[in-house]
């Protein structure tokens, strides 16, 4: 389709109903294409009056109310207008996203205006609130992406922050998929840049299927493309801690640990062990577990580490405040997976008073303050974990 063509085609339809308005352009003034600009705010008008008129009949209570004809029409034509732009400048340079609260109203609208007669208006429906001074209408941050068979503009959506970068969702249609793009915050010194660099080659040159999957690193930007996971470990616990089942706590365990086995075995140590940077993406059939965020992985050849690193994981051994981060070790990670299978299993992070005795045991020995007393590798924190829970 001709973008251009499509906008000129809907700027001129308004233009012949005569319902071309100027009075919220102010609201639209980094939009920078002229007649897109004209159309947002001649939309924006559009809602606000026939929305007012609308607001007359609410709120209906419990008996709904009848919506004039004349004025249902006028707001099926907006809205469907509306939703056109949005689909076909989705993977544009232009493309938009509808305010979240605008977006349900038409949604919701869609299901009961009626084009013939007029409309009734839902019971228990309220007042719509009118934007006078916020845009309806809002630049989505759109991306040039590169794949094999060309560049691609994608709309995307951001759904989390780190220390180091933004992480944003996007849809690619070709392949029916979400992807993520992590983008280095502007702000990272050359050394924080070289981590991030460092963090998608080390996780690139990894083969598991414990391990997020990155795909392109774009140098002009300082960003990567990685799957897409549907939860946080920490948000995934969070909301379901009540209602979560012993053996999906246990399945999630045993993937952690299956991931932190194959990491040691290549002679890496995560030392950013956090709920938050365990990913899970839900499957018809399954959960499955995947580690992220190396950022701050040691190898046996690191020169990225130094006495001044600072202190990040909060799952992390306390002492490491007074030996310094350079001494992270083995001992060190299994101390921070102790933490986190015991978050696992109960969705707590206070192991000051754990009621089973075999889990208390399990944690004690792993958080223990002498070193040599601790679980001495992953593959013996693993049989341990195995005797809590058979």
């Amino acid at each position: 389709m001709n973008i251009e063509n499509y906008i000129e085609s809907q700027h001129r339809e308004l233009q012949t109903k005569n319902i071309l308005d100027p009075e919220f352009l102010s609201l639209y003034e980094n939009i920078k294409h002229k007649a897109l600009k004209e159309i947002f705010a001649s939309l924006h008008k559009q809602y606000v009056t026939l929305f007012k008129l609308m607001n007359s009949r609410l709120p209906t209570g419990g008996h709904g109310a009848h919506f004039w004809a004349d004025p249902s029409r006028d707001l099926i034509f907006a809205i469907d207008m509306t939703m056109g732009l949005l689909r076909s400048l989705a993977k544009s340079e232009l493309a938009f996203e509808i305010d979240g609260y605008y977006e349900k109203i038409l949604s919701d609208c869609q299901k009961f205006l009626s084009n013939s007669g007029g409309s009734v208006l839902p019971e228990n429906m309220e007042k719509v609130i009118l934007y006078y001074t916020d845009p309806i209408f809002r630049s989505a941050l759109s991306q040039k992406i590169a794949r094999k068979d060309g560049e691609f503009h994608y709309a995307l959506k951001l759904v989390g922050e780190g220390s180091y970068a933004h992480i944003y969702k996007f849809r690619d249609e070709f392949y029916g998929k979400d992807f993520a793009l992590k983008r280095a915050k502007k702000d990272l010194s050359e050394k924080e840049l070289q981590r991030f660099r460092r963090e998608f080659e080390q996780m690139k040159n990894l083969s598991s299927p414990y391990i997020l999957e990155v795909h392109a690193f774009d140098e002009s930007k300082n960003q990567y493309v990685m799957e897409y996971m549907d939860f946080s470990l920490d948000a995934f616990i969070q909301q379901r801690n009540s209602s979560l089942i012993q053996e999906t706590r246990e399945s999630i365990v045993f993937q952690i640990l299956k991931a932190f086995r194959y990491l040691t075995s290549k002679g890496l140590i995560h030392r950013d062990i956090s709920p938050k940077n365990i990913l899970l993406k839900q499957y018809d059939d399954v959960l499955v577990v995947k580690i992220s965020d190396f950022g701050l992985v040691k190898t046996p050849d690191s020169t990225l580490t130094s006495q001044n690193t600072e202190f990040k994981g909060y799952f992390n051994d306390p002492a490491l405040a007074t030996e310094g981060f350079d001494t992270y070790n083995i001992l060190h990670e299994t101390y921070a997976l102790t933490k986190l299978i015991f978050y696992v299993m109960t969705g707590k992070t206070n192991t000051s008073s754990i009621s089973d005795p075999k889990l208390k045991a399990f944690v004690e020995k792993g958080l223990n303050t002498s070193k040599n007393k601790r679980y001495q590798s992953v593959g013996e924190l693993a049989v341990a974990f195995r005797a809590v829970v058979v």
